[in-house]
């Protein structure tokens, strides 16, 4: 099997509108239409319940959590509840957090014009009521789509509260109005997600004065801004993620703002190699193609490194290690394509350790580990390999690849020789077919790409296992000997 994905998929959060907004353009024709005012809680709950009583995906793009952070997670959207995501770097908290917009109506009517969205039936801006007051249900609306109803703020320190709620709008105020006037409000990112979900990504890192500007969101679900006597219920579903150590140590999540937020989830990374390798496979844009079994080498990899203890667990590995190893690796492909002139690229494991420089600066290391970081990856990636070779080939008969080296022949291979040399040197072996069958690879569409990728893996194998000799010579590979 061999895994490719084209660069360009449009994320989970950003999808294409393809389906047409209704044909509904005043509030009178929402009236006719038997419209109801729903909270966005409630319209998610909804939802929520339709999809798994249908059982329908409810969080596409999601790998690993099926067991574990998502019943918590839906069990805290049932019960109404805002979140805080608690997790490690790289461990999917904003790709689970954007995936909440799937639970949104596909489209919502609100006022036309205005600022925060308001509801056609019961706004809460006084600029929605006074045009509500005026229009009655000749009120234009108009219709916002689910995937506009998402906001986002990255927490960073010189983040405002006038950012997040409002503050007066000095150019409203230079045409005439007084600063008593409503109207001269500029509001912030969080009103203008009324009736939507807002994301805060590494709440940690907010101010502690800043957070407390979110008290009332949360608790009275209305804002104040700067002291204006202004009541703004907001309708909106607030998530937040926040990575452990700067819970605790860098940053923190002030104790009154965690005791408002309903459910506090934890998240973690693939607890098995088949779901890293589907998360690698979802994620990684390559430009080569990876088989496989590479990509398997490269979960183990980053499995390992989480369990080293040459490696400061308290950071973590992200998933973006094992991703950006597999889109290194195609990238060392496609070069060597060019280079040599070959057709069809594919990754080989003999791209692997060349791409393990790259990752260095992904990894913090113990202390102690000064000078042989590159030495614990080297050794970890030969276990991951080794380890996919058992698991692939256990109790396959490799007797041929070995008898091929009985009489000191050598094979030899590297980042810059091409697939047909690899097969060239390595001649007629039986077996190959049973091993691509056992890499997953169709026997209608073995390549030579593909063949050299396999008997390399098998030869690196053998090596691992103390079955064949191996070299290092000048940057190339010499297998025999």
């Amino acid at each position: 099997m061999i895994y490719a994905r084209a660069p360009d998929v449009p994320a989970t959060y950003c999808r294409r509108v393809t389906s047409t907004a209704p044909d509904l353009g005043t509030v009178r024709d929402l009236r006719t239409q038997g419209y109801r005012t729903r909270s966005v809680k409630q319209e998610i709950r909804q939802n929520l319940v339709s999809a798994l009583r249908g059982g329908r995906t409810r969080f596409p793009g999601i790998v690993g959590f099926n067991d574990t952070v998502l019943p918590e997670l839906e069990r805290a959207l049932l019960a109404g509840h805002d979140i805080v995501l608690l997790g490690e770097r790289g461990q999917g908290k904003t790709r689970l957090m954007r995936a909440l917009v799937s639970l949104l109506d596909e489209w919502q009517p609100c006022i036309s014009g205005s600022e925060i969205f308001d509801d056609p039936l019961e706004p809460v801006s006084v600029h929605g009521r006074r045009l509500l007051a005026e229009h009655s249900d000749a009120l234009a609306i108009s219709w916002r789509h689910r995937d506009q109803r998402y906001g986002e703020k990255l927490a960073t320190p010189d983040t405002s509260v006038g950012d997040l709620i409002g503050d007066i709008d000095p150019t409203k105020v230079a045409q005439g109005r007084t600063l008593g006037d409503l109207d001269t409000i500029h509001y912030g990112l969080l009103p203008r997600a009324n009736r939507g979900i807002f994301a805060i990504n590494e709440l940690p890192d907010l101010a502690e004065r800043i957070q407390v500007a979110l008290f009332n969101v949360l608790e009275e679900r209305d804002v104040q801004i700067r002291g204006y006597a202004l009541r703004l219920p907001l309708d909106l579903l607030l998530v937040s993620s926040a990575n452990p150590e700067d819970y605790t140590n860098r940053g923190r999540i002030i104790t009154p703002l965690k005791d408002r937020f309903g459910a506090e989830i934890r998240t973690h990374y693939p607890l098995d190699v088949h779901d890293e390798v589907t998360l690698i496979t979802q994620e990684a844009a390559v430009v080569a193609a990876v088989p496989v079994h590479v990509v398997e080498v490269v979960a183990r990899f980053a499995a390992a490194l989480r369990e080293s203890a040459a490696v400061d667990q308290r950071s973590g590995i992200s998933a973006r290690f094992a991703i950006a190893a597999v889109e290194a690796a195609s990238a060392s492909a496609l070069r060597r394509s060019a280079l040599v002139g070959e057709a069809g690229p594919v990754a080989r494991i003999t791209d692997l350790p060349d791409v393990v420089p790259t990752l260095r600066g992904k990894v913090e290391f113990e202390m102690g580990e000064e000078g042989r970081e590159e030495e614990v990856l080297h050794h970890l990636l030969r276990l991951a390999t080794a380890e996919t070779f058992r698991a692939r080939l256990a109790g396959l008969d490799l007797t041929a690849f070995t008898e091929h080296f009985a009489e000191d022949q050598t094979l030899e291979t590297g980042v810059l020789v091409a697939a047909a040399d690899v097969l060239e040197q390595m001649g007629t072996v039986s077996g190959l077919a049973t091993v691509l069958d056992r890499l997953g690879v169709e026997e209608e569409t073995i390549s030579p790409g593909q063949a050299a990728a396999a008997v390399e893996f098998v030869l690196e194998g053998l090596h691992l296992t103390r079955r064949l000799a191996k070299d290092e010579i000048d940057g190339r590979t010499v297998y025999g000997g």
